[in-house]
C-alpha cells in the first residue's frame, strides 16, 4: 500500500491528551526551534463552551458525546453479567477538558511505592509546585503558586457542602482539615466547614475557565510555528527502520470527521515518537505496531518486532458508586441549570462578566478521603481484613476512599435515571486501591474489524466490594441528618426487600443528629451487595497498561520512559503507572507530563528550566 509522507517533524505525539500537552508544550517553551507535532484522534478545544465552562462537564459524558470514547469492557460474573462502559478523554487535552475538575493528590508515599530512578516523591515535589497556581491558600509549603494550572475554589459557595461537613464532623466523628491534599494528611474532612473558599478544582478563580493541559501548555503558544497539532488523526501505528523508530502511520479518524479520506499517511520524526494517547490507546498503538505479546499479536496477524508480554497488563482503575438522593426545595444545587432554566442566563452572564456564579462550579465542594476507625472495622466484612492488614494498616497516608456530596442528580453509566424536576443530591464514594486488575488489548472481531478485548477486572477480587457496601451504609447515614435531605431516589438505591427497615421513601426532612442508624439484616446486605455489581463503574481512573516495570515483572518502560527492545520510542500518559495512586488522576497525569519533559529536554541536551 503506498503512504503520503506528508512531513518531518522533530518529535511526533501520537495522541494529544493531558500528559501529551504537558510535554510539548514544556519542550517548545525551553527550545521553540524544536518540530513538534501533536497527532490527536479527537477535535481541538479550543475555547469551546462544553470545555471551558466548568458546569458543562456532565455533558461530555453524555451517550451522543463525541468528546469521549466510551469503552466497552467484557461481560464479568462478578458484575451480575455487565459489560462495563469505561469513558476515557477524546479531544485536545484529553481528560482534562472533559473530567470532573476535582483536586485532589495522591499522598507522597504512592509514588515512592513506584520504586522507579528518578520518580520518588523527593524528585516530583518540585515539579508538583511548577505546574499550578494554588489560588486557595498563600505558603503552603508543598503547593505551586506560579504554574500553568489553576487551583481555585470556584465560582460560588454550595450549602450543601456546608452540611455534609458539619455531618461528617460531628456524626461521623472526624476531625476536619483545610488541606488533604498536602500529601500526607488523611482521614479528615475537607473543604467548606469554615471557609467555603477551602473547596479546591481544577477552575481559574479569575475567569472562572477549567484549567486544561490544552489551554495553559498548547493554545497558549499559537506563536509559535513550530508546535502543530493536528486534531481529528486516528494513529494506527508507529513506523520502524529495523527497531528504531521513525514516525507514525495515520488516518483520518471516521468519528471527527466522518466524511473526510481514510487513507493512511505517514509523518516522519527524525528525533523521537512519544506514544501519549492514554490507557487504551497507548497499548493498542503499540500493538499493532508489533509491540507486545506474542499469543495477542499472532491472533490478530499482526507480525512480531517485539516479544513484550507485558503490553496492555496491568489495567487499574477506582471503583465509584453514585447514589441520588432528594435536597430540599430552597437549596441551591446545580440541576436547574443543568436542566437549561432561567438560572443559566443570569448565571452566564454573571460568568462572562466576572467568572463568577454556578456556571464556575462542579457541585463537588466537599470530601473525606477515608480510613475505617476499629469500630467501623468490626462491622466490614471479615474478607477486607488481610487487605486492611496487608496494605493499609500500617500505611495511615493511605486513604480505603473517598466519600463526597454533588449539589445535583449524576445518573449512573450503567443505570441511567430519569430525574423529575426538582432538587437533588447524590452521595459518591470510591475506592483508591481496588486489588482487581483487568487488560487491554487489540482483537479482530467476527467480520474481521480492529476492535477492543478489554477486561476491567472490577471487583473480581472479593475485597474490593466490602468497602462499596460500608460506603453505602456510611454515606446514607451522613446524607439523612443534613438539613437539605428529603428522602432517597428509590430507583437509584438497592432493591431493599418489603417490610426492610432500610426500604428507601420520601422525607419531610432530616433525622435527628442523635437518631439510631437504620439495622440492616442478611438479606438487606444481600441487596446492597447486588446493588453494587449492577451499578459500581469506573471513576474514569484508568491507567497502568504500559507499567513502568522492569521488563521481567511485565513492564513496558523503563525508568526514562523507553520502551523495552526498541530505540527512539518512548510511551508517557497514565499508562505507565505501574500502581494504583490515591487521587483523582487528573494531578499524577500532570505530574508525568511534568517529569516526561525534563527526560526527554536531558536526552535531547536540552537545558532546563531551574526548577528552584
Amino acid at each position: 500500500m503506498s503512504h503520503s509522507i506528508l512531513s518531518e517533524f522533530d518529535i511526533v505525539f501520537a495522541g494529544g491528551g493531558t500528559t501529551a500537552c504537558v510535554i510539548a508544550g514544556r519542550l517548545a517553551a525551553y527550545d521553540p526551534s524544536l518540530r513538534i507535532l501533536i497527532l490527536e484522534a479527537g477535535q481541538h478545544t479550543l475555547n469551546k463552551p462544553i470545555h471551558v465552562q466548568p458546569y458543562q462537564f456532565a455533558y461530555n459524558q453524555a451517550p451522543t458525546s463525541t468528546t469521549v470514547t466510551f469503552n466497552i469492557g467484557n461481560p464479568s460474573p462478578h458484575l451480575n453479567g455487565r459489560a462495563p462502559i469505561v469513558p476515557c478523554g477524546r479531544c485536545v487535552g484529553g481528560g482534562s477538558c472533559v473530567n470532573f475538575m476535582v483536586y485532589t493528590r495522591a499522598p507522597a508515599s504512592d509514588y515512592d511505592d513506584w520504586g522507579a530512578d528518578g520518580w520518588k516523591s523527593e524528585n516530583l515535589i518540585p515539579l508538583m509546585k511548577k505546574l499550578e497556581t494554588y489560588e486557595v491558600q498563600p505558603d503552603r509549603p508543598t503547593h505551586g503558586y506560579d504554574g500553568p494550572i489553576k487551583v481555585s475554589s470556584g465560582g460560588c459557595k454550595l450549602g450543601i457542602c456546608d452540611e455534609f461537613i458539619q455531618v461528617g464532623t460531628t456524626y461521623h466523628k472526624r476531625q476536619y482539615a483545610d488541606d488533604t491534599d498536602d500529601l500526607e494528611t488523611c482521614n479528615t474532612y475537607s473543604a467548606v466547614a469554615k471557609f467555603w473558599l477551602m473547596c479546591k478544582r481544577y477552575i481559574d478563580g479569575t475567569s472562572g475557565k477549567r484549567s486544561d493541559a490544552a489551554h495553559n501548555y498548547i493554545y497558549n503558544q499559537v506563536h509559535n510555528p513550530n508546535l502543530q497539532v493536528w486534531d481529528g488523526k486516528r494513529v494506527k501505528r508507529i513506523i520502524f527502520e529495523d527497531k528504531r523508530a521513525v514516525g507514525v502511520e495515520f488516518a483520518s479518524d471516521p468519528v471527527s470527521f466522518p466524511d473526510a479520506d481514510q487513507s493512511l499517511s505517514i509523518v516522519k520524526a527524525s528525533k523521537l515518537v512519544i506514544v501519549s494517547a492514554g490507557t487504551f490507546g497507548s497499548p493498542t498503538i503499540l500493538e499493532r505496531s508489533g509491540i507486545g505479546a506474542e499469543a495477542v499479536l499472532k491472533r490478530c496477524h499482526v507480525e512480531q518486532l517485539v516479544n513484550l508480554p507485558g503490553v496492555g497488563e496491568n489495567y487499574r482503575d477506582h471503583n465509584i458508586a453514585l447514589v441520588p438522593y432528594l435536597a430540599a426545595d430552597e437549596v441551591v444545587t446545580m440541576d436547574a441549570l443543568w436542566r437549561g432554566e432561567s438560572i443559566l442566563q443570569e448565571s452566564l452572564a454573571q460568568w462572562n462578566s466576572n467568572g463568577k456564579s454556578l456556571i464556575a462550579q462542579n457541585g463537588l465542594d466537599s470530601k473525606i478521603k477515608w480510613r475505617p476507625d476499629d469500630e467501623e472495622l468490626k462491622t466490614m466484612d471479615p474478607v477486607f481484613q488481610s487487605r486492611w492488614k496487608e496494605f493499609f494498616q500500617d500505611r495511615p497516608d493511605k486513604a480505603v476512599a473517598i466519600f463526597a456530596v454533588l449539589a445535583g442528580c449524576v445518573s449512573p453509566l450503567s443505570r441511567p435515571l430519569n430525574f423529575p424536576p426538582r432538587n437533588y443530591m447524590t452521595a459518591s464514594y470510591f475506592t483508591l486501591y481496588p486489588v482487581s486488575v483487568g487488560s487491554v488489548h487489540i482483537k479482530l472481531t467476527e467480520d474481521s474489524k480492529e476492535g477492543m478485548d478489554f477486561t476491567t477486572g472490577f471487583l473480581d477480587d472479593p475485597s474490593d466490594i466490602v468497602p462499596l457496601d460500608f460506603g453505602y451504609k456510611k454515606t446514607r447515614e451522613i446524607f439523612r441528618r443534613m438539613a437539605s435531605y428529603r428522602g432517597e431516589v428509590t430507583a437509584g438505591h438497592p432493591n431493599f426487600p418489603g417490610g426492610s427497615a432500610a426500604a428507601c421513601r420520601e422525607a419531610s426532612g432530616p433525622v435527628d443528629l442523635n437518631a439510631p442508624d437504620i439495622v440492616y439484616t442478611a438479606e438487606d446486605d444481600e441487596a446492597i451487595n447486588r446493588f453494587h455489581r449492577d451499578i459500581m463503574q469506573t471513576t474514569s481512573h484508568s491507567l497502568g497498561t504500559c507499567a513502568m516495570k522492569s521488563e521481567a515483572d511485565q513492564g513496558v518502560v523503563d525508568a526514562r520512559l523507553n520502551v523495552y527492545g526498541v530505540s527512539n520510542l518512548k510511551v508517557a500518559d497514565m499508562s505507565i503507572s505501574p500502581l494504583n495512586v490515591g487521587t483523582n488522576t487528573y494531578s499524577t497525569a500532570l505530574l508525568i507530563g511534568e517529569r516526561a519533559a525534563m527526560i526527554i529536554a536531558e536526552d535531547l541536551g536540552i537545558n532546563c528550566m531551574d526548577l528552584n
